[in-house]
């Protein structure tokens, strides 16, 4: 069975979601993910909320290639989030015939967060869309098995689990961790490599996440252990931005790279 490899948009966040389906399509990826909401202040800004201009024009080269939108991102879940100011995302994702909307669980109240988590879901729904879950090493739910438990206390069964190889590895993960964990929350992964020391401060942990990750297979994280803890030939999302190689590698060059790499790495896993 052939394995679909993705890519993430934190990998060639300096193309416009348009561009990004083009850039994907010419490195022979089978998917992509599109990120119409800016994780911190010195993104890009784009006009992705609702049926706009640009969310058409990416729609209208995703039917011309062929791809599809494996998810978009990325919606935080954070004390003070209204669910409802998600709504112009959604539409856009709907737009974009998107499967997955990429959730970052960022609040310590459980009861409240599995509320919102709920609000996200049925939302969502409305728009075709299902939620998953990516827990980051840095806010209030750490772990995959941290994250699960605040699926458990929504008490629904169409949410799932996004594993990024560094935010579970920083976080202490193991592959008897993974495979531990309802194999029916993975329904696809991300892939990145890293040094295999962890840093030893917030701001080196922030910067190597959000900057300047490795190419699979060229870093020191357990990527064979963690991908045989998976459900067998689950698809994966490229997600490795690497902001110092991006200022003389093109982000075509870039992504050609890594599928190249990602097909070697997996040849002796698969």
């Amino acid at each position: 069975m052939k394995r679909l490899i993705g890519i993430a948009p934190l990998t060639h966040l300096e193309l416009s979601p348009p561009d990004m389906v083009s850039n994907a399509a010419a490195a022979g990826c089978d998917g992509l993910g599109l990120r119409l909401i800016p994780a911190t202040a010195d993104e890009p800004r784009h006009d992705t909320q609702g049926d706009t201009p640009l969310v058409r024009e990416a729609a209208r080269r995703l039917r011309d290639t062929g791809l599809q939108v494996w998810d978009i991102e990325i919606f935080r879940l954070q004390p003070a989030t209204r669910v409802a100011d998600y709504e112009g995302a959604l539409e856009a994702g709907a737009v974009l015939g998107a499967r997955h909307v990429l959730a970052a669980p960022q609040d310590a109240d459980t009861a409240r967060l599995a509320d919102r988590l709920g609000q996200l879901c049925t939302l969502a729904a409305r728009y075709g869309l299902v939620v998953d879950l990516e827990p980051t090493p840095w806010y209030e739910v750490p772990t995959l098995e941290a994250a699960a438990r605040v699926i458990e206390a929504t008490g629904r069964d169409d949410l799932g689990l996004v594993v990024d190889p560094l935010h579970w590895d920083r976080a202490g993960g193991t592959p008897a961790g993974v495979a531990a964990l309802n194999p029916a929350y993975f329904r696809y992964a991300q892939l990145c490599d890293a040094p295999a020391q962890r840093p030893s401060d917030r701001a080196t942990l922030l910067h190597q996440a959000r900057a300047e990750r490795l190419m699979p297979g060229d870093g020191g994280l357990d990527l064979r252990g963690l991908l045989r803890a998976l459900p067998a030939g689950i698809a994966l999302s490229l997600e490795v931005p690497m902001a110092s190689l991006a200022q003389t590698l093109p982000a075509l060059e870039r992504v050609r790279r890594m599928l190249d790499k990602t097909r070697a790495l997996l040849a002796g896993v698969d």
